[in-house]
């Protein structure tokens, strides 16, 4: 099964004429997964934590949005199978696990996962974020990986870049798109060193990522990926008001 970094979007992201048909075309495209394994931006929590294994509201964790917002739906079926592969690859390793049964999937989970597989039939689990420090997070993929082999998609859930003082309705800045050039032509190359150390490798990356916490899940990725870093592509590319939604697969 591949493994996938990818720009979630804001709740708006439904009413967008493009992107929810990026995200199914991509889905249908993919391997049926067994389940989904998604590390969202938008939980962060140590020591890592593993949400619901059954079915719980969702965590509306946005405000000042429409009420249609806050009335979607997406009651996917819980995972404990997967919740205990991922306790015993993590803890095996000396990486401490908890348990959050009542934490639901926030939007970085749900809505994309909404466009991708809309009859929420895929089993869903969601880990947090123990961490924001890219080697570490790196680790957390490598010990993950083997899921794949089982029919698990992982799902870094983030975005390309972020920074919410700077959207835009008149265009894409040039810090932004100097970030997504620079991002592209890294992937490309596998060079990993690099992408470890954005915050200074890459051109405005303070600007592109004030706080880091939309980038880190690409780390679980590519630790996941090791090996097949060469084979990686960009699927989705491009801007919404300002800021870089590109999202990459390996394998």
């Amino acid at each position: 099964m591949p493994a996938v970094y990818l720009s979630h979007g804001a709740p708006p992201l439904a009413d967008d004429p493009l992107w929810p048909g990026q995200l199914a075309s991509w889905a249908g495209d993919l391997p049926r997964p067994k389940a989904v394994l998604v590390v969202s931006a938008h939980w962060e929590e140590a020591p890592l934590a593993l949400g619901a294994t059954r079915t719980v509201p969702l965590v509306y964790d946005f405000w000042g949005f429409p009420q249609r917002y806050y009335a979607v739906r997406y009651a996917a079926p819980g995972a404990p199978e997967l919740a205990d592969s991922v306790r015993k690859l993590l803890r095996r390793a000396g990486t401490p696990v908890q348990d959050v049964p009542d934490r639901g999937l926030d939007h970085g989970a749900y809505v994309p996962l909404v466009e991708m597989y809309p009859d929420a039939d895929v089993p869903v689990l969601q880990i947090s974020l123990p961490t924001l420090e890219p080697q570490k997070l790196l680790e957390v993929g490598r010990r993950l990986a083997p899921l794949r082999d089982e029919g698990v998609l992982i799902v870094g859930s983030g975005f390309f870049t972020h920074n919410l003082a700077a959207l835009r309705h008149d265009g894409v800045p040039g810090w932004s798109v100097e970030f997504d050039d620079w991002g592209r032509r890294a992937l490309a190359a596998a060079d990993v060193d690099a992408l470890l150390d954005f915050e200074h490798k890459a051109p405005a990356g303070q600007l592109a990522h004030p706080r880091t916490e939309h980038f880190a899940p690409l780390f679980v990725t590519l630790g996941a990926s090791e090996g097949e870093l060469e084979r990686g592509r960009s699927v989705i590319d491009g801007f919404w008001m300002g800021l870089a939604k590109r999202s990459v697969q390996f394998g």
